[in-house]
């Protein structure tokens, strides 16, 4: 069985989110997501979601192709994630190249390209600004 870890907030989710959990789960055959605690979110990242952990949570396991959340603590815990759940391939966006290549001693690392035209930060802007109903392609 090839298992897959990713890691993130997934607040707001949306299909980009569902699209890297798509195309994450197709790397393998179990799909691990360390959903960022809020506290965590807080201290570390500098933001404040929406949704609390357990809303984030059982909406990421409401999805098909998410077979475990487990709670993302902090920076530094993926090496033991990934031992812990004995992890073959870490899963995460584009935007993140070459900032967990150090887990290649773990497991594979492959980095996704992000969906073109979605992110939480711009639904954020596009609601408080009044720009809301685009219409974008989605692949």
């Amino acid at each position: 069985m090839i298992r897959i870890i990713t890691y993130g907030t997934f607040d707001l989710l949306h299909y980009g989110h569902i699209h890297l959990l798509s195309r994450a789960k197709a790397l393998g055959d179990y799909l691990i997501v360390a959903l960022s605690e809020d506290s965590f979110n807080e201290r570390e990242k500098g933001k404040k979601t929406y949704f609390n952990y357990d809303e984030r949570k059982r909406l990421l396991e409401a999805l098909r192709h998410v077979d475990l959340v487990i709670p993302e603590k902090t920076w530094t815990q993926k090496p033991s994630d990934v031992q812990l759940y004995q992890v073959n391939v870490f899963a995460i966006g584009d935007d993140w190249e070459g900032k967990f290549d150090y887990m290649r001693k773990y497991c594979d690392v492959q980095y996704l390209p992000r969906t073109l035209g979605i992110s939480t930060t711009q639904i954020i802007e596009d609601l408080h600004g009044g720009g809301y109903g685009r219409c974008i392609e989605f692949q």
